[in-house]
């Protein structure tokens, strides 16, 4: 599983020219699944991501996680965050989840977050989707579980 954290100003993702899902200061997360995923993977990376320390205190120093700022989730499935680009100049996407997998892990992934009092926002799994935001830093980590 890999998630690409983007910590932001504000974010929002749109689908066909209508807003889906927006938010102001907190993360705008990327989430890209294989096949080998688990809800086990899944509670992972949501622990590691939502108790990253990656805002400013005080005194300017990255002391606070998303909890301690009152921050929201933007979760976007990415299914391109597998892409094998090792042949050529096209990419594969073979290491990519099954679609009905990635959804399955997408949603557990969303009602977790959810059931840790995160306010969170979605795209549209599977859908064509425009992506704004304003990176505050910028500042962007990626938490691959293979490395975890």
């Amino acid at each position: 599983m890999k998630f690409v954290i983007q910590r932001v100003n504000r974010a929002e993702v749109s689908v066909e020219g209508e807003s889906v899902g927006s938010i102001q200061k907190g993360f705008l997360v990327l989430i890209g699944v294989c096949d080998t995923d688990s809800k086990e993977t899944a509670d992972k990376m949501i622990h590691k991501m939502t108790g990253l320390r990656i805002f400013e205190d005080a005194q300017g120093k990255t002391n606070l996680a998303l909890k301690d700022v009152g921050g929201s989730l933007l979760l976007v499935s990415q299914f391109t965050l597998y892409a094998n680009c090792k042949k050529g100049f096209r990419p594969s996407f073979t290491d990519a989840g099954s679609p009905k997998h990635a959804k399955e892990l997408y949603e557990y992934i969303i009602n977790a977050c959810r059931k840790l009092d995160f306010a969170v926002e979605t795209g549209v799994f599977g859908a064509h989707m425009n992506v704004s935001l304003e990176n505050d830093g910028p500042f962007t980590i990626v938490l691959d579980s293979a490395v975890l």
